[in-house]
């Protein structure tokens, strides 16, 4: 349930802090006072797209901020946990808040329990929080997809829908790989292309220690004259075999230093230091000499290396790799004629698996036809009794299920259906896609939205002016569906009718006012007195009398 939203440089309302209850809440207010801001605020914390225009004019960026109490959100809950956002939410209270920000420049930023998310995961989890049903909502029920997802929604399909999809999807993997393996062409000569590959590159030693080896044993026997000049130097300056060694310098600095000693006792230390020097002198003088040993010009020797590397660079060229990478290549293609040598008997086995996941798909399928059959019933029932009190007393609603025959698993099941509608006695039904009026058309679908509503898991609902088109009786039983709602489920709802406002536990009223040039527009939570006015405003217009306050009155008695 929406607790409490705040706005900041959102489009006409540079701020705005509301607290939100149970039960139905209605906002009202003149034209043009920007009555829709508040379902506007919540779409974009949904994850709607906007763009810099929603910013305020002068302000560096529009600043959302949305707290739900998720009592009566599991799923909501649960999404959160799967995507490791609940921090905290237990020292909350176990409330989550969504924040959303956009910059005047364009760029959008979003939070969820003031972490960074992006819009996918805010529309994810708005998603389970709100649903927006908005002026032109009847639009989008004239797609049969909409009308089916209506349907399974209504009916709580959710699980049996997966089920279907996820029996299409494995029926469609197995027929990919079927028409990978005959795409192959002639088995046989892929797998002689193959082996003849393998062969060349199973005649190298390709491992990564093995190539390593190569490239570096290369490089001692092409350098090896350098090496052995280089050994030969330091050997001579190592050995001491002149006045110049290093072995003589350091016995006659020793030498000077002893005598020093007694003058100064750190000296004792430096020698002792120098000593351990002549040491690994010697051990690295042996060293060298063990290395200038192993180094020798091969000609033929360095011939063979370069050979091999060779035949490596080719094959690398050959593959389009790395000569690292060849290892890969073989443990690629050993790996495919590995397949290819099953090939025959894996299109056996794969013809019966395909056969048996679309006999899981049609099975799936069946039971959603069943479920969807018996939602529908009920839906055509429901909706035609609430279009009788919309004030179209001969109208009939039903939902017509058509099968679908296909040769390939549908993940949407094995049937489409379409909306018919009668608005009068003695007509039949037509698709509601070809009612002509638009009047009718809009009661026609708000009571399949009142129909429909309440059977899923969302905890808050928010209509924007779903009423218009509407007025007199139909209008106030409209308000009573609405507040028959609201026990159940928390509801918002922007209307400018008074039957529908009246109806409300709390209503709150938009208000535009000019101020320094700069048009601003607010929003209150009304008292009792004030909503009197506001109804009276509704029914009258802008100059108040008597009876509208009187007929104000006689509205809200009994509602709050």
């Amino acid at each position: 349930m929406l607790t409490h939203l705040a706005i900041r440089n959102f489009a006409v309302a540079s701020q705005s802090d509301l607290e939100f209850g149970a039960g139905l809440t209605v906002i009202s207010g003149e034209t043009g006072a920007g009555k829709s801001l508040l379902v506007d605020a919540l779409g974009f914390l949904s994850g709607q797209r906007a763009d810099s225009g929603i910013v305020r004019h002068g302000a560096e960026r529009a600043e959302l901020h949305a707290e739900f109490a998720l009592d009566d959100a599991a799923p909501a809950l649960r999404w959160l946990r799967e995507h490791e956002l609940d921090d905290g939410m237990l020292d909350n209270g176990m409330t989550c808040q969504l924040r959303r920000t956009l910059r005047a420049d364009g760029g959008s930023r979003a939070w969820i329990n003031g972490r960074p998310a992006t819009i996918t995961q805010l529309g994810e989890l708005a998603g389970h929080l709100v649903e927006i049903h908005g002026q032109h909502e009847h639009q989008a029920l004239l797609a049969r997809g909409s009308q089916l997802a209506l349907l399974d929604a209504q009916a709580g399909n959710g699980a049996l829908l997966a089920e279907v999809r996820a029996t299409a999807q494995a029926w469609r993997a197995l027929h990919d790989e079927r028409d990978a393996l005959v795409g192959i062409g002639d088995v046989a000569e892929r797998r002689d292309w193959l082996r003849h590959q393998l062969d060349e590159l199973e005649g190298e030693s390709l491992a990564a220690d093995a190539v390593a080896d190569l490239f570096a044993s290369h490089r001692r026997h092409a350098n090896a004259a350098g090496l052995i000049q280089t050994c030969d130097t330091a050997l001579e300056r190592m050995r001491g075999d002149d006045d110049l060694g290093l072995p003589q310098a350091l016995q006659a600095l020793r030498h000077d230093l002893a005598r020093m000693r007694a003058h100064e006792p750190r000296l004792g230390e430096v020698d002792a230091m120098l000593d351990a020097a002549a040491i690994q002198l010697d051990e690295a003088t042996l060293l060298l000499g063990q290395v200038r040993d192993d180094l020798d010009i091969d000609p033929e020797q360095l011939e063979t290396l370069e050979q091999r590397l060779g035949r490596l660079h080719d094959l690398a060229r050959k593959h389009r790799v790395t000569p690292e990478e060849l290892i890969d290549v073989q443990t690629r293609l050993a790996g495919e004629l590995e397949q290819l040598d099953g090939a025959g008997e894996r299109l056996k086995q794969l013809d019966g698996e395909i056969d048996a996941a679309m006999g899981r798909w049609r099975t799936a399928a069946e039971r959603l036809g069943a479920a969807r059959r018996k939602a529908a019933k009920a839906l055509s029932s429901a909706t035609t009794a609430l279009i009788h009190e919309l004030g179209m007393g001969g109208g009939v609603f039903e939902v017509a299920i058509e099968p679908v025959e296909t040769a390939r698993p549908d993940p949407q099941g094995a049937e489409r259906v379409e909306f018919m509608v009668s608005a009068n006695a003695g007509q039949p039904p037509r698709a509601l896609r070809k009612v002509a009026s638009g009047g009718e058309l809009s009661r026609i679908s708000l009571a399949i939205e009142v129909a429909a509503l309440g059977h899923d898991a969302v905890p808050t609902m928010v209509f924007d002016e779903v009423d218009s088109g509407i007025g007199g009786a139909v209008a106030d039983i409209v308000g009573r569906k609405l507040r028959a709602l609201g026990e159940s489920r928390q509801v918002l709802c922007v209307t400018h009718l008074p039957q529908v406002a009246s109806k409300g536990h709390a209503h709150y009223r938009v208000h535009k006012s000019s101020a320094e040039g700069a048009t601003e527009s607010r929003v209150s939570r009304l008292d009792a007195g004030e909503r009197t006015e506001e109804l009276a405003r509704m029914l009258g217009g802008v100059d108040v009398s008597k009876e509208a306050r009187a007929a104000a009155r006689k509205l809200l008695q009994g509602m709050v």
